[in-house]
């Protein structure tokens, strides 16, 4: 975790992606968004592309991406937009997505994620939500390392979650082959993995100039939720009890992932979890905000870039 002072930061819950970037100049500085053809996704290429950032659209469906492209370049005039395929939960795709990219990368907003879906396994035997929010992310991330090192001030945002309350990784179970499968508790392990992520990538990317941090992006409602029913909507909204923040819309939760892929407000910030674009507090039980103590364990961090190292192997 670095130890730069976090400067006041004039944004807060409300404040939108675009509002994040007025006055911003990103032209030259090139991003990736991964799932950028819906959510908070659209709208956190639609606010890179808005301040000049030349955008690649990292999408399962390619029409889907085209068609966001398309709309997002006649909104903001910006032509260097370009649409990739890439199916996260699929190693073969993220290997051909890295050996694709040539050139310098600034910006890596992983966004792209699956929620509380029935148990399915990849081809690796992976359960699909550990193997889609983490291992498809750490995969590209570590394998667009070198495109990042080679760049001037390069950024990673991981997109968590405050589910990362629900669950920390269950190292002697993972992908659930023995214990019963729950499908909010592999998601929430999925999502402190990606918090887990950042700690571990900043310690071992800072010295390569490249800043990493997890943002909880808030209660937006999106194709996120296409597996959850409005009943079982009901029952997260208060499944860790306590008052929590208001539903977003998307621009504003797009807001926290803008503001760490590229505000000058956060730069040299990197290794925490931001929510409502604010570094987050400790996690206070009866509540759904902050960060829990398990999801920054720098010894936790280690354990699993291991782990997933190894299972990539």
């Amino acid at each position: 975790m670095t130890t730069t002072a976090l400067p006041t930061i004039p944004f807060d819950a409300t404040t939108t992606a675009r509002e994040v970037l007025d006055g911003v100049d990103l032209r030259g500085r090139r991003a990736i968004v991964t799932g950028a053809a819906s959510g908070i996704g659209v709208e956190t290429a639609r606010a890179l592309a808005g301040a000049g950032a030349e955008v690649t659209f990292a999408v399962r469906d390619r029409e889907a991406g085209l068609r966001t492209a398309r709309a997002i370049t006649g909104s903001t005039g910006n032509p260097w937009l370009r649409v990739l395929p890439l199916d996260m939960a699929d190693q073969r795709s993220v290997r051909a997505f890295v050996t694709a990219w040539q050139g310098p990368l600034h910006m890596l907003v992983a966004n792209a994620g699956v929620m509380a879906s029935p148990l399915r396994r990849t081809r690796e035997g992976w359960e699909l939500q550990f193997a889609t929010n983490h291992l498809g992310h750490f995969s590209l991330a570590t394998g667009l390392h070198p495109a990042m090192a080679g760049s001037d001030g390069a950024r990673v945002v991981a997109v968590s979650s405050s589910a990362h309350l629900f669950s920390d990784v269950a190292w002697d179970d993972v992908h659930f082959t023995r214990r019963p499968y729950d499908p909010w508790l592999a998601y929430g392990q999925s999502k402190t993995a990606n918090v887990l992520f950042t700690v571990e990538a900043q310690r071992r990317w800072a010295a390569h100039g490249i800043t990493v941090n997890a943002v909880m992006p808030g209660a937006i409602e999106t194709n996120l939720q296409r597996h959850v029913d409005a009943a079982e909507l009901d029952r997260l909204r208060t499944r860790t009890g306590g008052a929590g923040p208001a539903w977003k819309t998307p621009e504003q939760g797009a807001a926290t992932s803008v503001l760490l892929a590229a505000s000058p407000l956060v730069e040299g910030i990197g290794g925490h979890y931001f929510e409502a674009c604010r570094i987050a507090a400790p996690h206070r039980a009866g509540t759904r905000t902050g960060v829990a103590p398990y999801a920054l364990d720098p010894e936790a961090a280690e354990r699993l870039w291991a782990y997933s190292a190894a299972s990539l192997r």
